[in-house]
């Protein structure tokens, strides 16, 4: 089992602790179950994360190894192995190593310093989580790299599996009349995602004519809104809605755009998929990454990381149809 694609034939425990709708975890198991597999789920719909948490584990303290040929722990395996490892070692286990703690809370978050006590143990729990795994699976080749060098974990032990979009809600569609040129944002205004910088950006191009950006996320009272008067800020959206205005969008900005922030390198916006399912034009950061799946052309743009005013002069020369390859 060297590879996601190698898993055929098995009857699997699938294990999960994020809501069972949340697209990586319906990614994977529609493949596992088109590769001919017979794949038991324990996960569950909650929007709350301790009551998940408490139901997959009440499940695990009764499910039996016996019928299944492997495992395959999704999201946040940290918070499954440390307790459930002994049962579910006792046939091959595969883990999604999606995020690592470590990274997250020490570089992405900067909750904890990476060489404090709470940053040492989440490193200790990363590295023993991936020690117990058979299959390791990536969303970048990046994040690969880093997981093995960081953790010590045998590269010949891993597989990418990149994200996808819902095709059932994100397709292609005729984009509804309008007359400013229209660039759309949508996030959940995390760290990395450089939101900074294009609330930047937008302040820069305040004064241009015939420009209009929509805003989609939870920017909340801590963070400076410029260009109010070519803005429109949406709190929330759910995907049909979402959807919609990607559509009547005429470029959307992918990021990441924070470059001080190392994982934003190593990791591809779940939203670049989206924009791409619907076939439209995007800004992505330069990052590594990024480069594994897209090429600059056909409506595909890369700008700096951490540099507004980059993306700024990008966004003003697509709007105004110069080129830009």
């Amino acid at each position: 089992m060297n590879r996601f694609t190698d898993i055929k034939g098995k009857k699997i425990l699938y294990v999960a602790t994020k809501n069972s709708d949340y697209l990586r975890l319906t990614q994977e198991i529609r493949l596992l179950r088109e590769q001919g597999n017979e794949v038991d789920v324990i996960a569950s719909p909650s929007k709350s994360y301790p009551k998940r948490l408490l139901h997959v584990w009440r499940r695990l303290l009764t499910v039996s190894m016996k019928k299944y040929d492997m495992s395959f722990v999704s999201f946040a395996p940290q918070l499954v192995l440390p307790l459930f490892g002994h049962k579910l070692r006792k046939k091959p286990l595969a883990i999604d190593f999606f995020i690592s703690m470590y990274d997250t809370l020490c570089f992405d978050r900067k909750k904890f310093r990476p060489n404090s006590l709470p940053g040492k143990l989440l490193k200790r729990i990363d590295r023993k989580t991936l020690a117990k795994s058979d299959l390791a699976v990536c969303d970048t080749r990046a994040h690969r790299d880093y997981f093995c060098k960081e953790f010590g974990f045998p590269q010949e032990k891993t597989d990418v599996l990149y994200l996808e979009a819902d095709s059932s809600i994100y397709y292609p569609r005729e984009m509804p009349p309008h007359e400013d040129f229209t660039v759309l944002y949508f996030g959940s205004i995390l760290p990395l995602q450089g939101v900074d910088v294009i609330l930047r950006a937008i302040g820069i191009l305040r004064d241009e004519k015939g420009l209009r950006f929509v805003i989609v996320g939870p920017l909340g009272e801590n963070v400076s809104r410029t260009g109010e008067n070519i803005t429109e800020y949406i709190e929330w959206l759910p995907q049909a809605k979402l959807a919609e205005k990607i559509a009547g969008a005429d470029l959307c900005l992918a990021g990441h755009f924070n470059g001080s922030i190392a994982k934003a390198k190593r990791t591809i916006p779940g939203k670049a998929y989206i924009y791409r399912a619907m076939g439209k034009p995007m800004i992505l950061g330069d990052g590594p990454a990024n480069h594994e799946l897209y090429t600059e052309g056909g409506g595909i743009y890369f700008c700096p990381m951490s540099d507004p005013e980059a993306l700024a002069a990008l966004i003003l020369r697509i709007k105004n149809g110069e080129n830009v390859q």
